[in-house]
């Protein structure tokens, strides 16, 4: 089939899903526009700061639209472009959509709570600790896939060639000018006040436009070591800074290079129309791994993923300043999301060889495609190469910092007790809700992790973030539940996640067991993964239990309401 006729297909379905399954959610659900959102209540100008719909939206888009839409599908693509195909729109409609929205929604709700929060309102407090003891060990994967995945695409020296170098030079540069720069337009924010949504975003575009002019003049190179060392610094400063100083203005930035990529690669298709040279289908089995549960756990973004809940439930509903914004936010980030990876799985489908995709990884794939498509365009072949090695490296990057804190956060909620003022806790619970020691633990063992690899540590990833997913929907199905909303349109998402993650989780157990067994396992890679694996499946099935038991009991007739009444949390000290 030819890439016009996928794409094509695949706008219309997407639209067509936010248009009339998001809106009916939306209705379903119920939204006030008058109502008084957790960011104009509780403003501090550190985690609640009221913002506008695109500013929010960018910052939703940028933090989920992770490594993951882009390696899942190619990945995957050993299956067939049509199974992929299919579950992409599937699933990111009536899956990862759904989640990433009611997540929102649920915060927006409960006064900014977090997911964690929020089931100890719903369901209790030891699902509350369990909850957050899982965010925070997926957290870990998280830091570690994903800083090894861009320290190695920043690496200008010991490569043979030297037109790689200076684009992965050149990315990193522009990067580290990101950081600067986005201070910069974040304190300019600050200073100018409420800017025009227009000149705001002139002046985006235009500092864009100046970085990367800088960074391809100034070349920064560097091992690997030396960047991850450069990433975990930059994270701890993702993880304490305020939200309007350096994360908003810098996703702001992102998300016109993303959604500039993702238009260059539409057009470049649009342009060469080439055809899908991937095999339709290769059979439920291919290379020893069954179709279920390697395909749904492989395409970890693009089509749900857990980690999406994280940052709607803990960065983006406490910047919601009009409950009208949530539907774009929430469910249309996840659709432009699942654009993305549809893009992906053209992009290999253009360049494969024998019907299955050529060798190299997922980035470099996609990078040399799209450049490829640019090229053909009349767009210059080193400014295309560096436009998408960062834009790839930038994926990653702006899940990274969100990921950051988040994991403090969820550090930080798994020692709260009944008491979040200061002066009334221990001595030791002062020191473990203080934000720099949860990011310095944080980073810590996210660093232990990352010494494993990209490669022996995404697979792991991709199992506990499902199962994060469903443990989401789970718990949001409680929530509306007991608030009197509908909650049925979640039951088939939830239960199929729950049989394909713990099928998968079970699966990469046995293997790190058997390398255990036979003597090839090291501590830092099988032994760390082990380890989190197996507590990943305990206190997945104790989380699934208390959710579970909670939703099918009998009705508590009190808590039906429409609301929250948690309190806020993260002021002070956390």
């Amino acid at each position: 089939m030819n890439s016009l006729t996928i794409i094509l297909i695949s706008i219309v379905a997407l639209s067509a899903g936010y248009l009339f399954y998001g809106r009916w959610l939306a209705k379903r659900w119920g939204i006030d526009e008058k109502a008084k959102t957790p960011a104009c209540e509780y403003e501090d100008g550190e985690d609640f700061v009221p913002s506008s719909k695109f500013t929010v939206f960018s910052h939703q888009f940028s933090s989920i639209a992770g490594a993951g839409p882009v390696t899942g599908p190619i990945l995957a693509s050993v299956f067939g472009w049509v199974p992929v195909l299919l579950w992409l729109i599937i699933g990111g409609l009536f899956f990862g959509a759904v989640q990433d929205f009611g997540a929102l929604y649920a915060s927006v709700k409960n006064e900014g709570k977090s997911m964690g929060m929020i089931i100890e309102k719903y369901i209790g407090k030891g699902g509350r600790k369990l909850f957050m003891l899982f965010c925070w060990l997926f957290t870990l994967l998280v830091i570690a896939a994903f800083t090894d995945m861009v320290a190695g695409t920043f690496v200008g020296t010991g490569l043979e060639d030297a037109s790689v170098a200076y684009a992965n030079s050149a990315a990193a540069s522009i990067s580290m000018l990101f950081i600067v720069v986005a201070i910069i337009f974040g304190l300019i924010q600050k200073k100018v006040g409420k800017m025009n949504e227009v000149v705001k975003a002139l002046v985006a575009i235009a500092l864009l436009v100046a970085m990367f002019a800088v960074g391809m003049k100034f070349p920064i190179y560097a091992s690997k070591n030396a960047w991850i060392y450069i990433i975990m610094a930059y994270l701890f400063l993702a993880s304490v800074m305020p939200m309007w100083l350096l994360m908003q203005p810098r996703d702001y930035m992102t998300t016109f290079m993303l959604l500039g990529m993702i238009v260059g690669a539409v057009v470049g298709v649009l342009f060469a129309h080439p055809d899908m040279e991937l095999n339709a289908f290769n059979g439920f089995n291919v290379g020893g791994s069954g179709m279920f549960p390697t395909l749904f756990v492989t395409i970890a973004c693009g089509a749900v993923s857990g980690f999406h809940s994280l940052v709607s439930s803990g960065t983006s509903s406490k910047t919601i300043s009009n409950e009208k914004h949530m539907t774009m936010v929430g469910y249309g980030a996840m659709v432009v999301e699942t654009l993305l990876g549809i893009v992906a799985l053209i992009v290999v489908g253009a360049v494969a060889v024998n019907g299955t995709k050529p060798d190299g990884t997922p980035f470099a794939i996609f990078s040399a495609g799209v450049a490829g498509f640019l090229e053909k365009m009349g767009v210059p072949v080193q400014l295309a190469t560096v436009f998408m090695t960062m834009c790839v490296s930038a994926l990653a990057l702006t899940s990274l910092d969100s990921v950051a804190r988040i994991g403090r956060m969820s550090f930080q909620e798994l020692f709260l007790g009944d008491t979040t003022n200061p002066a009334k806790m221990t001595p030791v619970q002062k020191v473990l809700t203080n934000k720099y020691f949860a990011t310095v633990i944080t980073l810590f063992f996210g660093y232990l992790l990352t010494l494993g690899g990209y490669n022996n540590v995404w697979p792991l990833f991709g199992s506990a973030n499902q199962l994060l997913a469903a443990l989401v929907l789970i718990a949001l199905a409680v929530f509306l539940k007991t608030t009197g909303r509908t909650g049925w349109t979640l039951y088939v998402p939830m239960f199929m996640m729950l049989a394909v993650t713990f099928t998968a989780l079970v699966q990469k157990t046995i293997v790190l067991v058997s390398n255990v067994v036979n003597g090839k396992a090291t501590f830092l890679v099988d032994g760390l993964q082990l380890i989190v694996a197996v507590l990943l499946m305990v206190l997945g099935v104790m989380v699934a239990f208390s959710c579970l038991k909670k939703l099918f009991g009998k009705e508590d007739a009190k808590n039906k309401m429409p609301g929250g009444d948690a309190k806020h949390v993260y002021g002070g000290n956390v």
